[in-house]
């Protein structure tokens, strides 16, 4: 691929980059392409890795004039846990992650809010305000450095928790990041009842397709979701999301690009 092909659509776009699989295997392919990352911290990393380490990857990034975001860790974690020993756990692991928007100076951070109605919706009213308690303080330490909370969709099945959550804490600095790709494959309504009930946060989108069959994170354009038509909404409702392309492997990278490069989207969310 020639370098900086497609200059134009990554430098308004984040691409999705595990921490390992970036510092060991893409570091230089997002240098020599203008590719800026959403770094994942899923992991050990938080534990493993030496600070300078971190370090040396934001340096690398801010010579070359490339932002990013984070993305926070979310497998095995409880924000919103009625156990006190899981709960600390959890909002430890995740304080690790909030602790590197100092070096990395990202856009955002994306957190998973982990409700799932089968779980804890018989618990409601134990988890909405221990979750509350976890995203109100990392929603201030991300504030401190400019950096905006972004809680994410994931087996939800429709917007009422994210709603509430985000009502609840009333921060300017927080806000919502679609996947498109999880609400097709887990969600029981379409982004066309989301969008409408969650738009005043409206802070990101994670955009990867699939066939609704499964959350395979395909390349724009090689599954069933209506791209045009969510762009269109954003549109007619001037809203100016960040936005994350989250392919798995780097074929279906270079097809969103040049998906959004043939279909001109992102010129339509920024007229």
């Amino acid at each position: 691929m020639s370098q900086k092909k497609y200059q134009h659509i990554t430098s308004r776009c984040f691409i999705n980059a595990p921490w390992y699989e970036l510092k060991d295997h893409y570091l230089d392919l997002f240098v020599a392409n203008g590719i800026q990352p959403e770094i994942g911290l899923e992991g050990l990393c938080l534990y493993e890795e030496p600070e300078k380490e971190f370090k040396r990857i934001a340096a690398i990034l801010a010579d070359n004039n490339l932002s990013c975001t984070l993305h926070a860790p979310f497998f095995d974690l409880a924000p919103g846990a009625l156990d006190p020993e899981i709960l600390e756990v959890s909002r430890n692991k995740l304080r690790r992650a909030f602790a590197l928007i100092e070096i990395f100076k990202p856009k955002s951070i994306v957190c998973h809010l982990n409700f799932e109605t089968n779980k804890q919706g018989y618990k409601w009213e134990g988890w909405k305000p221990s979750a509350l308690e976890t995203w109100k303080e990392l929603a201030q330490i991300a504030a401190k450095s400019g950096c905006l909370l972004m809680l994410e969709n994931t087996y939800e099945t429709s917007p009422d928790a994210h709603r509430t959550i985000l009502s609840e804490m009333n921060s300017a600095k927080s806000g919502f990041c679609l996947d498109v790709g999880h609400l097709m494959s887990f969600s029981r309504t379409p982004w066309q009842d989301w969008l409408p009930a969650l738009s005043p946060w409206l802070g990101q989108l994670h955009l990867h397709d699939n066939n609704g069959e499964g959350d395979q994170h395909l390349g724009l354009g090689l599954g069933n979701f209506d791209f045009p038509a969510l762009f269109e909404f954003l549109a007619v409702n001037d809203l100016h999301p960040l936005v994350t392309l989250e392919p798995h492997s780097e074929e279906d990278l270079w097809q969103a690009l040049k998906y959004l490069d043939d279909t001109k989207l992102l010129d339509k969310m920024d007229s």
